[in-house]
């Protein structure tokens, strides 16, 4: 009797995880909303800087730093949210929802802790790629040894975004 109370107890645990689905929604939410005002402040400023003729310097890395650095929180936030999918259909249930969409719109459908790592490890790189390129943006480059290495950088990510797209697929 003292086994199946604790089972009992210990199986209705795994709710505790809804406190991080519903953290990390509100956390994606968060970013959506920060990063769409961001890209509204970046075409505000390209609009009063067109209207008055300015053209400060560095105005278009400024503007290309500005949406790509929303384009990072948009997919930090979909990490979140892949996170909260599939934290709640690994613990919870399996969404309603998401069962009824057809097979190639099923990307946050989750159903192994190791779709759930592949998914996130994949966003997360691609964070990393489009970081990388904001700081490319404001980097002042020294001589030809510094443009070899920016080529070299460039062209790593793109061998390894290769590799990353043939992960998982046969």
């Amino acid at each position: 009797m003292i086994e199946k109370l604790f089972e009992a107890c210990m199986w209705k645990t795994r709710f505790l995880v809804l406190s991080a689905v519903i953290f990390g929604l509100i956390g994606a939410l968060v970013l959506f909303i920060i990063a769409s005002m961001d890209i509204y402040a970046m075409a505000e400023y390209a609009f009063k800087t067109i209207i008055t003729h300015a053209h400060p310097q560095d105005f278009h890395e400024d503007i290309v730093g500005g949406i790509i650095g929303a384009v990072d929180l948009y997919l930090i936030a979909v990490v979140m949210l892949i996170f909260s999918f599939g934290v709640y259909e690994l613990f919870i249930s399996p969404i309603d929802h998401a069962e009824d969409a057809k097979e190639d719109s099923k990307i946050l459908s989750i159903t192994t802790l190791d779709q759930l790592k592949d998914k996130i490890a994949k966003v997360i790189v691609m964070v990393l790629v489009v970081n990388f390129f904001q700081r490319v943006l404001h980097t002042q480059y020294n001589g030809a040894l510094e443009m070899l290495y920016f080529a070299l950088a460039v062209t790593a990510l793109a061998v390894g975004l290769f590799f990353l797209g043939k992960v998982g697929k046969h």
